[in-house]
């Protein structure tokens, strides 16, 4: 394709996403509230054969996440062989002892998975970090396809690139399977936001149409005799699942933070009462804390005595003193990452470091260790990029979304593609200045 036309085809593609108003908002900054995300019209291209080693991973990792969620919480078989330290759980902000002994439907907590991947070489696929929690992002695979098949049918036609169209029909499968016993033979399912100044407000839009179901804030919703109902024009009607886009910290201000207004009072007990499904459970964000991440391959084995597919990026524990003293040692080539950090926020990149963020970060270390991780500066796969000088190499990572219901896994093929748009910047988070590809699985 010549320059000139790329370089059309990429205003036309910023025309349509300021059309269709996809934005998303950035805490802290003043001036730009709602930003569009930069979207690159080159696609990233991955083989089927690629594709499924990469599933075959994805969905070995979610099964042992989700059994380790569930022992957590109930056995903790995997404390007492000593495979993770107790405290990781027990003093984890993420930790629930709420939902110590309490059974989910279908013994499954983790709905919706985004697992990031980033690839080091031809044929190796690692792990950097497993959402587990409210993974967002979604939107912008259905969407950056949608544009793409707008911008260049004709390739479409040519090659057989694998759908992602499917994912809503999927993901309301997936939640539907899940419904409590007790919940009709058509169940009812309704997604849940904390309301329009949310960062990923557009999505939570966007789903709840393409699923068809209703959108609702707390205020939406009561709990009576232990069940859950929206208030609708016809009345009250019973809600059977709840996909929730909101932090546990605010779902119900009895049983956590009692100033949150974004919750809904007694939602807790009628979960505890097995009538409401919450996808994602409450009490995931164990499984996706950095020093968790770094006990994952030993997760993998624990579980299902196999060797786990997708490996983990190498990761020094800083709470060990001997990794800590290495990471001391090596500040300045070294990524330095908080263990409950996301975002792409309070991390070191050593070798892009000033000598001061360097000797800050070291003080950070030494007065508390077990609050970070570290990890080699990998040097990520880059994906050829539409740049205002023309074509050039940049940084790229996958998030595909991975969703569990009661009797299979489903992974649509492709995921979104994240890229680091500042020339050499491994950031692709797009609180960062990352913008987003289309992913291309083509079918042999």
């Amino acid at each position: 394709v010549p320059a000139d036309v790329l370089d059309y085809r990429r205003r036309e593609a910023e025309l349509l996403f300021r059309r269709i108003g996809i934005t998303f908002a950035v805490y802290g900054e003043t001036d730009a509230q709602e930003r569009l995300i930069p979207f690159d019209v080159i696609p990233r291209i991955m083989s089927g054969a690629e594709w499924r080693l990469l599933e075959k991973g994805l969905i070995q990792r979610v099964k042992a996440i989700n059994l380790f969620i569930k022992d957590a919480y109930g056995a903790r078989e995997i404390l007492r062989a000593g495979v993770v330290p107790d405290d990781l759980v027990f003093r984890n902000p993420a930790f629930r002892p709420e939902m110590s002994g309490q059974s989910v439907p279908y013994d499954i907590y983790i709905h919706v998975a985004g697992i990031d991947i980033v690839r080091v070489d031809a044929d190796t696929f690692y792990v950097l970090e497993d959402n587990a929690r409210t993974p967002s992002g979604v939107s912008y695979m259905l969407e950056n396809r949608e544009i793409m098949m707008r911008l260049f049918p004709d390739l479409f036609a040519r090659h057989r690139i694998a759908p992602v169209e499917r994912y809503p029909d999927e993901l309301l499968a997936a939640l539907r399977s899940v419904a409590p016993l007790s919940a009709s033979s058509e169940p009812t399912v309704a997604l849940m936001t904390p309301g329009v100044y949310n960062s990923a407000y557009y999505e939570h839009s966007f789903l709840a149409d393409k699923l068809g179901i209703e959108l609702v804030e707390g205020r939406d919703l009561i709990v009576k005799d232990d069940e859950v109902f929206m208030r609708t024009t016809e009345g009250l009607k019973r809600v059977d699942v709840i996909y929730r886009r909101l932090d546990d910290d605010f779902i119900d201000p009895l049983t956590f933070r009692p100033d949150s207004a974004l919750g809904v009072p007694g939602l807790m007990s009628a979960y505890a009462a097995g009538n409401i499904t919450l996808a994602n459970a409450v009490g995931t964000g164990i499984a996706d804390d950095k020093a968790m991440y770094s006990y994952m391959p030993e997760i993998v084995k624990f579980y299902l005595s196999e060797e786990p597919i997708l490996k983990n990026v190498q990761t020094w524990r800083c709470r060990e003193p001997k990794d800590l003293a290495y990471v001391l040692d090596n500040l300045d080539q070294l990524v330095v990452k908080e263990v409950h950090g996301s975002g792409g926020y309070g991390m070191l990149i050593g070798p892009a470091a000033t000598k001061a963020t360097i000797e800050a970060f070291r003080d950070k270390l030494k007065r508390e260790p077990e609050g970070f991780i570290a990890q080699p500066t990998l040097a990520l796969s880059t994906c050829p990029t539409c740049t205002e000088a023309g074509l050039a190499p940049r940084h790229v990572d996958l998030r595909p979304f991975v969703l569990t219901g009661s009797n299979h896994t489903t992974i649509v093929p492709g995921g979104l593609t994240r890229v680091a748009l500042k020339a050499g910047s491994l950031v692709v988070n797009s609180s960062q200045g990352g913008g987003t590809k289309d992913t291309w699985i083509l079918d042999e």
